[in-house]
């Protein structure tokens, strides 16, 4: 008799390990399974959110420059700025393309063209480029940054409202904005190659537009 007894609480000593095992078993593989599924963030990523912050970008944009930039920017996706400190530290007096009001004369050498001594192309997120718009010359890229001071959690603005910065920095105060740049010879960070192809788009631009070319492509 003390011998079944003992044969049977062995048997359930076994029994009981054997599920307490496997009660083990199942929890890791479930503590496993649980820490292979990402766990959903207290605000889940929109993937519109960055288009609609473009779109308001670009109204503003749209909204502050003049026709013909808006439409350069639109349809070849930079912007130009004409270049206003002549040699001998004065400024120019030319008003920009397409803006409100009368067209004072330049002053300098390329008055009589009409074109300024040099200009600036404006990229989104990319150097400002100097050049010289009667010869295409490709002068300086100088490196500017405005960061989203919003505290939306994005680490550079819209493309738009980068673009828009740079226009109203070089506008307002050219002598600041590019004095404290970082300059650097043209293809540190812009392709001289893809440049030089802009530049002939801005000037086919123009001529279908039926406007004053700013920049005079020499053909071999």
């Amino acid at each position: 008799m003390l011998l079944a007894l003992l044969a049977l609480a062995l048997m359930a000593a076994i029994l009981a390990a054997s599920l307490f095992a496997r009660t083990i078993a199942r929890r890791r593989a479930d503590r496993s399974r649980r820490r292979r599924i990402p766990r959903a963030g207290p605000l889940s990523y929109d993937p519109g959110r960055e288009r609609r912050a473009e779109q308001r970008a670009r109204e503003l944009l749209r909204s502050c420059v003049n026709e013909e930039e808006w439409a350069m920017y639109r349809d070849l996706g930079f912007m130009r700025v004409d270049g206003r400190q002549l040699p001998g530290g004065r400024r120019a007096a030319a008003v920009r393309p397409g803006a409100a009001g009368t067209h004072n004369k330049s002053e300098g050498p390329d008055a009589r063209n009409g074109e300024p001594p040099y200009a600036y192309l404006i990229y989104p997120h990319k150097p400002i480029l100097a050049y010289v718009p009667a010869t295409a010359q490709l002068l300086s890229e100088y490196c500017v940054e405005f960061p989203d001071l919003t505290g939306g959690g994005a680490t550079r603005l819209p493309a738009s409202d980068d673009v828009l910065a740079k226009w109203m920095a070089l506008t307002s105060d050219e002598n600041r904005v590019i004095g404290r740049a970082n300059m650097h010879l043209v293809g540190r960070q812009l392709d001289p190659a893809r440049l030089r192809r802009d530049l002939w788009r801005l000037s086919e631009w123009e001529r279908r537009r039926g406007t004053k070319g700013s920049v005079r492509i020499r053909r071999a």
